[in-house]
């Protein structure tokens, strides 16, 4: 996994139960994906065409710093599915503990918002490193 950013959780993003709103980690994700997979593409402009499920495992406190993370898992003709984690940090255990992840697909699109293919040398090289990926396993 590759560090993407780090968020700190604010009073005002809290929700009725003295956590982080559900809402506000899923934008961080769905925002630190999309850089992710712009920088990948060389593009800027990544849409989100779908988000799987998402749970919820550890909560989210006010002053928390959550840390995310991602890799490309999947590249297709004009899309990248990206794994992306957050991950809490705990100063004093100097740790980090998950919090949530998913996978996100997005799609290159060009200034009319349609899908364009994703580069040969750009995909040549994504596709090298998932496979460099595969063979540890």
């Amino acid at each position: 996994m590759h560090y993407v950013a780090t968020k700190i959780c604010r009073t005002s993003e809290i929700g009725i139960n003295g956590n982080l709103f559900g809402g506000t980690m899923l934008s961080w994700l769905d925002e630190a994906g999309a850089a992710f997979a712009g920088y990948h593409c060389r593009a800027p402009a990544m849409v989100t065409l779908k988000m799987e499920e998402v749970l919820f495992r550890r909560p989210v406190k006010i002053s928390h710093h959550v840390r995310i993370y991602a890799r490309v898992i999947r590249v297709g003709t004009s899309s990248l599915t990206i794994e992306v984690e957050a991950r809490r940090f705990d100063f004093d255990k100097e740790l980090e503990e998950l919090v949530c992840s998913t996978r996100i697909v997005y799609v290159k699109i060009d200034a009319d918002g349609k899908a364009v293919p994703i580069e040969d040398r750009l995909r040549a090289t994504m596709d090298q490193s998932l496979g460099d990926l595969m063979q540890r396993f």
